[in-house]
């Protein structure tokens, strides 16, 4: 199985602002999701993080070694990356829902982190049916594995939420086999 889980809350995340590419540590709350998180799997053949701390700090709460791959990394928000939510104006959201091909400034658009996101996840496919698989790694890109999973069209991103600390599971197929659990917590 391949079980894609979202990190831990920071204190950026607590304070509702876009967080991007910026490296924040876990806040307390965080460590603790971690830890709950990774007790929640009896086994774990290959772990895999994105390069952020925040991503890192959660697969290190698991205890097995850590394989770093770059595609798994948040999106880039560009000049909007650690903006509080409801300080971007209700014009970029609409650009923004709007145009898979849109970005902000120096940022990346839906579409591109979906191409990344696609690759990554067809390169994990041949070693579900028999190794348990955790990747670490963010919302935008658990909503992109989210689209890949159900052959959907990237904007599926804005109609689903990704709580902090969440497991996504797909199985072989691929096919959706849990979204946002967060029975653990």
């Amino acid at each position: 199985m391949l079980h894609i889980v979202r990190h831990g809350r920071t204190e950026m995340n607590a304070s509702g602002k876009l967080l991007g590419r910026l490296n924040p540590e876990l806040d307390d709350v965080g460590v603790q999701q971690a830890e709950s998180l990774a007790k929640s799997f009896k086994k774990v053949d290959i772990l895999i993080s994105s390069p952020l701390l925040r991503t890192y700090q959660t697969a290190e709460a698991f205890g097995v070694p850590i394989e770093t791959d770059e595609r798994w990394i948040e999106m880039d928000y560009g000049e909007l990356d650690g903006v509080p939510l409801n300080e971007v104006d209700a014009q970029t959201w609409s650009q923004w829902r709007a145009d898979l091909d849109w970005a902000p400034k120096g940022g990346e658009s839906h579409r591109q982190l979906g191409i990344r996101i696609r690759e990554a996840c067809e390169d994990l496919i041949p070693l579900i049916t028999e190794k348990e698989i955790v990747v670490v790694s963010h919302v935008s890109p658990i909503k992109a594995a989210l689209a890949w999973a159900l052959n959907v069209g990237d904007q599926i991103a804005w109609r689903s939420y990704v709580s902090p600390a969440s497991v996504m599971t797909i199985g072989p197929g691929p096919s959706l086999r849990a979204f946002n659990d967060i029975s653990h917590l």
